[in-house]
């Protein structure tokens, strides 16, 4: 299902991006990795990445030497097709289309080289070419540096393709390049890290690899060099050679990596030199700091790295001036005036460096200097920088964090009591980061601080840039807040947002309606006070604000709109919700521009209203339907051109992006090309994003619409299914995928309302298996074997296999890394992380394998059995707690589902169940107990030979001193329902007093599932009078009542609905009997909200 929240980005900058980096690289022919990375960036789906690399594209032409070999070579070598494409397209436009060509540009030596290079690489290991490599060999002992310059050019190009032949030269080019490296000349030794640096990544022997350590302090010299020559091109393309050198082979600069380090820290701390060089320095650290997987922990062991770089990046959040276009900035453009080049790398570095290094080495750091900083009244710069920073490595230090909220918060706290305005603004920027990533414990901690500094700051009329931001900050802190911890700050946040939304600009008007929206979503229930307030309020924005300059106000003020309606709930937003239905329909009708971001916030919208009006918005069906409908059946232009034609002319003379599984739009045209088999397909649509979330609009409606959508069943489903192969874009793949499940549940729904459904209406049995990626949804909807027969099992458990293989060799992986000399405890926290992902998938598949089992039961026990050898290999000795979790699930699911699998397995699984009881993991002992449960309801034969170990295991886990802190009360619950279970289904095994225990323990509030069950169990001992439960004389009576007074206050939620008539007849009877004044007692120990909803169900 899409998410019907709030359609908006966050205001916080993401993790930074590449546009420092481009503009400050000159690519090389010879490194493929950074070029590699600009071609990428060319393909990129996004429109700022794609608008970056375009520019440093532009400013790489400026250098035909370095622009067309490094074409030619991506042309030859570089492993991704759509990049290869891309590389001819762009190579026929510079050589012939561009005025001037590139051609006229290159030098004459260059043309050779390349020529050389590129004939050699097909001829030398096949036919031959005897004479060119004592030609090359000459060439470098000439002594004319020209000569020198060419032949080590080919040498590196020639590296990645013969290397095999090169390996017999190998020693004599080890003193060639050795010579070559200390050569005065500036060029020949940049030549020389070439060809070093192509030899050091193609050799795959180590000790090869290892014979080029004694050429390391040369290549650092080569940069030195440069720096010391002021030759700043030849500096930054050394730096770029050392930085691919990093990320290719970070291990091969261990033995030397003090002093390499050292230097670059020399060279990224000097404010003397040029930023290009210094920003290329720290990307080299960065770069190692980030090769993880390559050499875990490498960096964190040397000593100073972390302070030093830190601080020298905090040094680059200086360079920022106080310029007045920021304050009055009204768009994208101005928004960061006043910022430097370092000030942005140096952002994007914090937040690299904070997941790379972790928080347990960077927060120490960042401790002491941010709290200098934001000491230091003299200089705003450090206090801003000291915010920014706080914001950026908060996401990637947040383990740590997360114990020190009160202290960050009081940082940002005095910065919003700066003089400053950017500092104020900073301390918005790094609040409302903070919130998003330590919430919910930073608003639950310091509520009683943020929300009045940031409502201090959004009455900061002077500075509406501040105000802006302080709304952004709310929106962040009501996010990830409960409602009940908003509610005191609701009257006065609902009246400062709703009066910044009448007399202030734009820009504060915008954000001021995204945080009244977020408030709304926040507060769900508590809103409706403010509702006759807000709501003219927002509709007369919506209806007057008709200004072009004005339309994404007006699309925010219906994005608010109808989030406060699903906050308020359909009684109170029915009157208003129909005459904003009835304007979205008027503007529809009427057209809208094609720039005007309202239609897109009306689809989302239209969503939203209907999942608040429910049944009631099913005439509005035929308002959004069609537009859906068309915007899903959106046809884009198809151009088929033979695979290997790079001859295809380009309309409107642009570059067509080239890729294959991605996303690549052009500047002007939009056009996505892809590689299918021996064709290349090309669409020229800005109109996929349309189709995709028309898709996903259509699942909001079916899922709440049910069997109200039943007329548009057939037809869209008729459009969903050939979008399943809709290889052009993966979000509209993904979102006819999710659709199907949705629309099958219309279906079925309103063959069960006997509403008539075709009966041919039954999806294929290829196009269920497909669906079957939502297995869990879309089994329960097919009732497992009424429309899926067995005979698909035998794919499913095929696909489930494949999963735990994968896995499997996933986590070989992760030891091996783990195994490195460097590994650490931040390696290790970072591989937990990792682990804790792959969990997420097995526990998909466990899910899953439920499903199946409970539908199919025995049936599926031969594709079970199959796996058995995989799950046991998940209970073995140095498992995961998470691993031996899940299988011990999927062993509680043969038991309760498959008679035939107990029946076969029970002799193993019982001692699994019995031992996972005392294990020291909760979330083991909470599944354990589950099985035991299961067995004593369900197997009795399996059950009755260790009931009385099982027993007792049961009830050290109730009778633990911490067994409900949180952690360990789902597992103490699920003990207390096995107990049950026995007392029911078992009851002769049943010790003396352990019903009186077992209401003593209760209720259950934790795992809602097993609730509902005890306490219906619960009812049904009181309704048989049961002494075990209720004692002699009913002397448990009072404790019965009490559980039941808790229960009915939390409505639904520990009690299924059909239960809850009979748990308030069985309360007024007991009400009589344990008398009025002991009855009102326990009413009164409930929270506000249950004695209403408690007395609310007593008075019916």
């Amino acid at each position: 299902m899409p998410n019907l929240a709030r359609s908006r980005k966050c205001f916080l900058p993401g993790a930074g991006n590449q546009s420092t980096l481009y503009s400050s690289m000159r690519m090389s022919a010879q490194d493929p990795a950074a070029f590699a990375a600009l071609l990428q960036g060319l393909l990129s789906s996004e429109n700022e990445v794609r608008s970056q690399a375009e520019q440093a594209f532009t400013e790489l032409k400026k250098y035909p030497d370095t622009c067309v070999p490094g074409l030619v070579q991506g042309l030859r070598s570089n492993p991704d097709p759509a990049s290869r494409s891309l590389c001819a397209v762009l190579l026929r436009k510079v050589l012939v289309r561009d005025e001037p060509s590139l051609w006229t540009g290159l030098s004459p030596a260059s043309k050779v080289c390349d020529l050389v290079s590129e004939l050699a690489a097909g001829v030398l290991e096949e036919s031959g070419w005897p004479e060119l490599l004592p030609f090359m060999f000459q060439c470098i002992q000439s002594g004319e540096d020209r000569l020198m310059e060419s032949a080590l050019s080919m040498f590196a190009q020639l590296a990645s393709h013969i290397m095999s032949v090169l390996l017999q030269y190998l020693g004599t080019l080890h003193g060639i390049l050795a010579a070559a490296l200390a050569h005065a000349s500036t060029d020949v030794r940049l030549a020389a890290m070439k060809a070093t640096c192509a030899f050091i990544q193609e050799l795959e022997s180590p000790a090869e690899r290892e014979k080029f350590q004694a050429l390391v302090p040369a290549l650092v010299q080569t940069i030195g060099h440069a720096i010391q020559a002021g030759d700043e091109p030849a500096a930054q393309e050394a730096l770029e050679l050392f930085i691919e050198l990093a990320e290719e082979n970070p291990r091969f600069l261990r033995k030397q990596l003090v002093d390499i380090v050292s230097a670059m820290l020399q060279v990224a701390e000097s404010d003397s030199l040029e930023s290009g060089i210094r920003t290329l320095a720290v990307e080299f650290l960065v770069t190692l700091c980030e090769a993880r997987e390559k050499a875990p922990g490498m960096m964190r062991r040397l000593p100073q790295l972390p302070e030093r770089l830190f601080n020298c990046l905090m040094l680059f959040l200086l360079d920022v001036e106080d310029v007045p276009e920021w304050h009055t900035a009204e768009d994208e453009k101005e928004e960061n005036a006043g910022e430097g080049e370092l000030f942005e790398f140096g952002q994007e570095c914090l937040d690299r460096i904070s997941f790379a290094l972790g928080g347990k080495t960077l927060v120490p750091v960042a401790g002491t200097t941010l709290t200098a900083y934001m000491a230091d009244t003299g200089s705003w710069e450090k206090r801003h920088a000291a915010l920014i920073c706080l914001a950026q490595i908060a996401e990637g230090c947040v383990k740590v964090m997360v114990d020190e909220v009160e202290k960050l918060v009081a940082l940002c706290l005095l910065g919003a009591r700066d003089g400053t305005p950017k500092v104020r603004w900073a301390a918005c920027q790094a609040l409302g980061q903070l919130c998003t990533d330590l919430g919910p414990d930073l608003q639950e901690a310091s509520h009683a601080t943020v929300v009045p500094a940031l409502l201090g700051l959004m009455g900061d009329f002077q500075n509406p840039r501040v105000q802006a931001h302080a709304c952004n900050a709310i929106v962040n802190f009501t996010e990830t807040c409960d409602q009940d911890v908003i509610s005191p700050y609701l009257d006065e946040l609902a009246t400062r947002l709703m009066a910044l939304l009448q007399g202030s600009g734009r820009n504060v008007q915008e954000a001021a309606l995204t945080a009244l929206a977020s408030l709304a979503d926040c507060a769900q229930e508590y809103f409706i006070k403010y509702y006759d307030s807000c709501m003219p309020l927002l509709l007369h924005i919506l209806t007057h604000a008709n200004d072009r300059s004005h339309h994404l106000l007006r699309a925010k003020s219906l994005e608010c709109i109808s989030l406060v309606g699903m906050a308020v709930g359909r009684e109170r937003f029915r009157a208003h919700a129909h005459e904003v239905m009835k304007y979205m329909q008027d503007a529809q009708a009427a057209g809208l521009e094609a720039d005007d971001p309202l239609a897109s916030y009306m689809t989302q919208a239209g969503a939203r209203i209907c999942k608040t009006l429910g049944q009631e918005f099913i005439p509005y069906l035929q308002v959004v339907m069609p537009a859906l409908i068309a915007s899903v059946e959106l046809k884009p232009d198809v151009t088929v051109a033979a695979g290997d034609d790079s001859d295809v002319e380009d309309e409107d003379e642009d570059v067509s992006w080239v890729l294959k599984g991605r996303r690549g739009l052009d500047a002007i045209g939009q056009t996505e090309t892809f590689i299918l088999g021996d064709r290349k397909i090309s669409l020229r649509t800005s109109l996929l994003e349309e189709k995709a979330t028309a898709c996903s609009m259509i699942c909001c409606y079916a899922d709440e619409l049910k069997e109200g959508f039943l007329p548009y069943v057939q037809q869209v489903t008729g459009i969903m299914v050939p979008l399943l192969k809709f290889y052009f874009n993966e979000e509209v793949r993904t979102a006819a995928v999710q659709s199907l499940p949705e629309l099958l549940r219309c279906a079925t729904a309103a063959r069960d309302a006997g509403k008539g459904v075709d009966d041919a209406f039954e999806p294929e049995q290829e196009l269920m298996v497909c669906m079957l990626e939502s297995l869990d949804d879309l089994l329960e909807i097919a009732e497992g074997p009424k429309l899926l027969g067995p005979e698909v099992l035998g794919v499913v458990f095929e696909r489930f296999a494949s999963v735990l293989a994968g896995y499997e060799a996933r986590r070989g992986e992760r030891l091996a890394r783990a195994s490195t000399e460097d590994f650490d405890a931040e390696e290790a926290e970072a591989l937990e992380e990792e682990h804790e992902r792959e969990s997420e998938l097995l526990d998909g598949l466990a899910a899953a394998l439920s499903t199946v089992l409970r539908l199919y039961g025995d049936a599926a026990l031969p594709g079970v059995e199959g796996l058995m050898p995989a799950i046991g290999a998940l209970l073995g000795k140095g498992r995961f707690p998470e691993e031996r979790r899940i299988a011990i699930c999927m062993m509680d699911d043969v038991l309760e589902h498959s008679p035939a699998g107990a029946a076969r397995h029970a002799p193993s699984i019982m001692p699994l169940l019995l031992a996972g009881a005392g294990d020291r993991d909760a979330d083991i002992r909470q599944c354990s107990a589950y099985g035991l449960g299961v067995a004593a309801a369900r197997r009795p034969e399996a059950f009755r030979p260790v009931a009385p170990a099982a027993l007792a295991a049961l009830r050290a886990i109730v009778a633990a001193p911490d067994a409900r802190a949180d952690g360990n009360a789902s597992a103490a619950e699920n003990a207390l329902s096995a107990l049950g279970k026995v007392l029911e289904h078992a009851p002769d095994l049943a010790e003396p007093g352990l019903g009186g225990a077992w209401l003593a323990a209760l209720p259950l509030v934790e795992d809602r599932a097993e609730a509902k069950e005890v306490h219906a169990q619960l009812l049904r001992f009181i309704a048989a009078g049961d002494a075990r439960v209720l004692g002699e004389g009913n002397a448990n009576l009072p404790q019965a009542a009490k559980v039941l007074v808790h229960v009915l206050g939390k409505g639904e939620k520990l009690l299924a609905a059909d239960q809850i008539p009979n748990a308030v007849a069985v309360l007024k009877q007991m009400q009589a009997a344990i008398g009025a004044e002991a009855f009102q007692g326990l009413v009164a120990a409930q929270k506000p909200k249950a004695q209403a909803t408690l007395q609310a169900a007593l008075a019916q």
